[in-house]
């Protein structure tokens, strides 16, 4: 630990009653160590922590867990700082003409309004590993999809699809679904009502469970999540349970050093106008879960000054640095 630390050191050591009398340079020694050993594998230092616990007398346990504690807390912070961050956009999909938006809203509230819808994926990055949140249309699979596939456009940044840790994505509908079979080695992370929905034995229209059927027939590692999930464990990437979309939405909180932090809504809301008048498709599955998340992810936004990009609002692409630029 660097002498800059003492001075913050030095007053927990009074504060704590299990710690009196121990010198900084033990003190400093002991937490090192077992940060040391907890950085460079957790299994080891689970079977030094229980050994170490088993050894003492009770009067020595006290002490012995507040170490612990500390070195924990340590070890949690030096890995949050090592970690680098990054978020890039990658090009998805795009609407080949305008369309009309009169079903997103169940209370008829643009009945003119017409708009070009894109289609976002994003690469993550988290030191040396990464994430993909959502996988759009398939090159060729109709006029809006990309020319481009998500496997060339991560070529450019030197990523193969074997280096994805985790493929996040949003919700079951075939639009954010429709290249999740360039990652079979990866790690799946859905919502649970979405899960469940893909597996039923005769999926809902809109349901896109082809998509899936590598994960659903046991062939790739699953996760479905029934609430929000810490993806690394250090708070820098967050996914956020939003259902009312579908039974198992979710939202995506990315903390970035510099730009701060960023919030990808999925399909909470597809445009400005509908996000500003808590505006509910007529084909979500649930309008008072919608409601709520739409309230969440507002007061999570203010709560942390987030940036929000809505995933299908060309006016929310230029929120990120263009491709094959990354926001730190």
């Amino acid at each position: 630990m660097r002498q800059s630390n003492n001075s913050g050191v030095t007053p927990f050591l009074r504060r704590n009653k299990y710690l009196h009398g121990v010198r900084q340079p033990v003190f400093h020694h002991a937490v090192s160590s077992l940060k040391n050993l907890l950085l460079r594998n957790i299994a080891p230092a689970a079977v030094y922590t229980g050994t170490l616990c088993n050894s003492l007398s009770r009067g020595e346990l006290p002490m012995a867990r507040t170490l612990i504690a500390l070195a924990l807390a340590v070890c949690a912070g030096t890995a949050l700082a090592q970690a680098e961050v990054t978020l890039t956009r990658l090009d998805c999909g795009v609407d080949a003409k305008p369309r009309e938006v009169t079903r997103f809203s169940d209370t008829f509230a643009f009945p003119d309004l017409r708009l070009t819808f894109v289609f976002s994926c994003y690469l993550i990055k988290h030191g040396n590993d990464y994430m993909v949140w959502d996988t759009g249309f398939a090159p060729g699979s109709n006029p809006n999809a990309p020319k481009v596939s998500l496997v060339e456009q991560l070529a450019q940044l030197k990523v193969t699809p074997d280096q994805v840790k985790f493929v996040g994505i949003s919700h079951y509908h075939g639009d954010h679904t429709g290249q999740l079979g360039s990652f079979l080695n990866s790690t799946l992370l859905l919502g649970k009502g979405d899960w469940d929905a893909v597996n039923a034995p005769k999926p809902a229209p809109g349901v896109n469970a082809t998509a899936y059927v590598h994960w659903t027939k046991g062939g790739g590692k699953v996760e479905p999540l029934s609430g929000d999930k810490d993806v690394f464990g250090n708070g820098s990437v967050v996914i956020l349970a939003t259902p009312g979309h579908t039974p198992g939405h979710q939202s995506l909180l990315v903390r970035l050093k510099d730009k701060g932090p960023v919030i990808l809504v999925g399909d909470l809301t597809h445009f400005h106008e509908n996000w500003e008048s808590n505006g509910v498709p007529t084909f979500n599955v649930d309008r008072a879960q919608t409601l709520a998340s739409i309230e969440r992810i507002k007061t999570l936004a203010k709560n942390l000054k987030a940036t929000v990009i809505i995933q299908h609002d060309m006016r929310d692409v230029g929120k990120l640095p263009a491709f094959p630029a990354s926001a730190k």
